[in-house]
């Protein structure tokens, strides 16, 4: 990719680049529109997926349309959460100006025909951003029409769909990569002929798009640093790129500076956890980039695909590396190239280089696995996203090299050339599109969702509050029953005024009290909710066993007949009895946050260093409370306690459990946050997981007045 060649003195015409640009977003439209089905307003109102994490993405969306994501704000979704909300700043949300964008949009035509548009709008900017690098690095037309198309409709991206919405932005890799080539080879970039700019507004998509890219091009960019301080050394190229580099790392900072500056809980556990088996499971396999899926449309290629799920056994994102027909006859011709170019003693394609660098990165067993392991960075996990980059580089090596081959062939033999390589080139990276069955699904669930929002937005008035079971944290838990994670969001995205109790983040004090009742019997769930101000129980019957057979029983037998059913029979609500003056609810346990391990083992939780416990006082005044607190460690030891970052008291424990009571201790309004200091460090007691030890806590309860005593066990999920 990274040839030599002259900077175009100004812009193409635009009859030369207008006009293809135009036709290929009109391409790009058609070819969505077709694969989906949707030709008509009323299809555009249902969205492409409804399962899995399509509901989060939606709710992201939805969230931007309400105002609850601006930047620079707490992101606090109102009308999640119910009754304080739900608090999202522990939670990044890549993609933020995008989403922005949509949920404008979203107030406009619909949140379903908003998310259409943008999923149409990820394609059409994928497809246009690779054109345009494509006439930049002198490709014929084309030839860079007919790559354009397979790189947006490329398998690792347009395959995710809804559900992995910002993995399938991927219109930032072309100029990033066109970035890197102007810093390492380019004879001159400056800030006047154009290069620069591009960099940096390059670097600002980067930054606040998706991490995963952005990841891949600082690596890339890192080495057209090192080329230049260590070969040509042109001042001007390493500049650009220093200054791109730090554009970029600025604009994501600013992107998600929420993260930092919002934090309720800074010692609570991470929303998003991640682990070293991770950072293997989901790393890249090279052999997945040349494996056919299972649902290819062609069955002999198809057949490759069950082999390999029936022979492997360690797979993750499987088949989404996938690089299609003609993104694999690319890498053989740049196989061939180089190995040409190594025999002759001649430098090998930049291309090369580059790809081989990320595959040494990202692949399992690869560098990815021995920082995750050394240096504990094992966010970035799935480093088979990788293959968006690779199959950038191969299809922009090869739309150069075909123009090369092509040029002396008349125009309508080259016109044919690129028309079969790209109708060949969809057919195989294109899956098969949905069944009719499986839209009229879809379109049947999202009606029956918006007729029940009807429904309940009139029954229950604007601000209505509604609890909803099963009781879920979020994000990232396993479902109950035959309930698919994020599934609760849906009343959310089909209502306008009501508040939800779903939402909340996990592992929060905060939405602590939610857990404290999901195994409650009805008799003593109803008060509490009702005291609270809870208008409605909305009960998602897939989350149970007996589809919430005898919770609906007790709760006929307690007079809450009046009920509202979704035409689905999956969702029903029954009406409560909400207090006139409403009391904010308590938790009855505390809450784990960091130190710990995450299960108890014969009924003492350990902690491996410093703990941290916490508890939520809704009140707008200090809450006397109860603790009691019982401790052991595996050799003598003083624990010292702090609230808020003040010395509490000193307890001296041993192996023999040892009782701390604060009988009468003041909460102040909100998060409050109990560190468990040792005067020593933790001790390792065998070769196993989570063997290192420095206290435990066998019993833990609070009592708040008028509540009755509970002790916590594990803390929130």
């Amino acid at each position: 990719m990274y040839h030599r060649w002259q900077y175009p003195s100004r812009l193409v015409r635009w009859g030369r680049v207008g006009v293809p640009v135009v036709l290929l977003a009109a391409a790009t439209l058609a070819l969505w529109c077709f694969h989906y089905d949707r030709w008509t307003p009323a299809s555009w109102g249902v969205p492409t997926d409804y399962d899995g994490d399509a509901p989060e993405v939606l709710a992201q969306i939805q969230a931007a349309a309400e105002g609850d994501t601006l930047p620079l704000r707490p992101k606090v979704i109102d009308r999640l959460g119910a009754p304080f909300g739900a608090h999202w700043n522990g939670y990044p949300t890549p993609d933020k100006v995008l989403m922005l964008l949509l949920g404008g949009l979203a107030n406009v035509v619909g949140l379903f025909a908003a998310a259409n548009a943008g999923m149409v709008l990820t394609q059409a900017m994928a497809a246009v951003s690779f054109f345009l690098v494509a006439r930049w690095l002198r490709c014929r037309w084309e030839w860079s029409f007919a790559g354009a198309l397979l790189f947006a409709f490329s398998y690792h991206t347009f395959h995710r769909g809804l559900a992995h919405f910002s993995v399938a932005i991927s219109w930032t890799v072309p100029l990033g990569l066109l970035t890197v080539a102007l810093v390492a080879r380019s004879r001159r970039v400056t800030w006047r002929n154009g290069g620069g700019v591009l960099a940096l507004v390059t670097a600002v998509a980067l930054g606040v798009s998706n991490p995963y890219n952005l990841l891949f091009w600082l690596q890339l960019m890192g080495w057209a640093l090192i080329v230049q301080w260590y070969g040509a050394r042109r001042r001007e190229n390493f500049v650009v790129g220093v200054a791109a580099v730090g554009v970029a790392v600025a604009a994501f900072v600013a992107a998600n500076i929420e993260y930092w500056i919002f934090v309720q809980e800074p010692d609570g556990l991470p929303l998003v956890t991640r682990n070293y088996a991770g950072t293997e499971v989901y790393a890249l396999k090279p052999m997945e980039m040349f494996i056919p899926p299972v649902f290819h449309r062609w069955d002999a290629l198809a057949f490759l695909g069950h082999r390999y799920v029936r022979w492997s056994l360690w797979r993750g994102e499987v088949f989404l590396p996938y690089l299609g027909v003609a993104g694999i006859a690319a890498a053989l011709g740049l196989a061939a190239v180089t190995v040409h170019r190594f025999f002759r003693r001649r430098a090998v394609p930049a291309t090369a280089l580059s790809i081989g660098w990320l595959l040494a990165y990202a692949s399992v067993g690869g560098l990815t696995n021995v920082v995750a392991l050394v240096s504990g960075l094992q966010i970035f996990r799935a480093t088979n996203r990788v293959a968006v980059f690779v199959s950038a580089l191969l299809l922009l090596f090869a739309a150069i090299r075909v123009s090369r081959l092509t040029a002396a062939l008349p125009a309508w033999a080259r016109l044919t050339a690129a028309a079969g390589v790209a109708l060949v080139g969809l057919l195989d990276q294109i899956p098969r599109p949905p069944s009719r069955e499986d839209r009229a699904e879809i379109a049947a669930r999202v009606a029956s969702d918006l007729e029940l929002g009807r429904r309940l937005e009139a029954e229950l008035g604007t601000g209505a509050m509604v609890f909803q079971l099963p009781v879920m944290g979020f994000p990232e838990v396993a479902p109950p029953g035959k309930l698919s994670d994020y599934e609760l969001f849906r009343p959310y995205l089909t209502t306008r005024t009501l508040r939800f109790s779903y939402g909340a983040a996990k592992f929060r004090s905060r939405s602590r009290w939610q857990r404290d009742l999901e195994a409650l019997p009805a008799a003593a769930l109803v008060p509490r909710l009702e005291r609270a101000g809870f208008a409605a129980l909305h009960i998602s019957l897939k989350g149970y066993e007996d589809r919430a057979a005898r919770l609906l029983a007790e709760l006929e037998q307690m007079g809450y007949t009046r009920k509202l059913c979704g035409s689905r029979g999956h969702q029903v609500v029954v009406r409560l009895r909400p207090a006139a003056v409403p009391q904010p609810p308590v938790g009855r346990t505390l809450t784990f946050g960091r130190g710990w391990h995450p299960r108890p083992e014969d009924g003492t939780r350990w902690a491996n260093d410093d703990g941290v416990i916490s508890f939520f006082n809704p009140h707008p005044t200090p809450l006397p409370v109860e603790i009691r607190l019982v401790l052991l460690a595996p050799d003598e030891r003083t624990i010292t306690v702090q609230h808020q970052e003040r010395d509490v008291l000193r307890i001296l424990v041993g192996r023999e459990p040892t009782e701390l009571h604060l009988p009468r201790f003041a909460l102040e309004p909100g998060v409050n946050v109990l560190h468990l200091r040792p005067d020593r460090g933790p001790i390792r007691i065998g070769s196993g997981r989570y063997q290192l030890r420095s206290f435990g806590l066998s019993h833990a309860s609070i009592v708040v007045p008028g509540e009755r005593r509970a002790v916590a066990e594990g803390g929130q999920r």
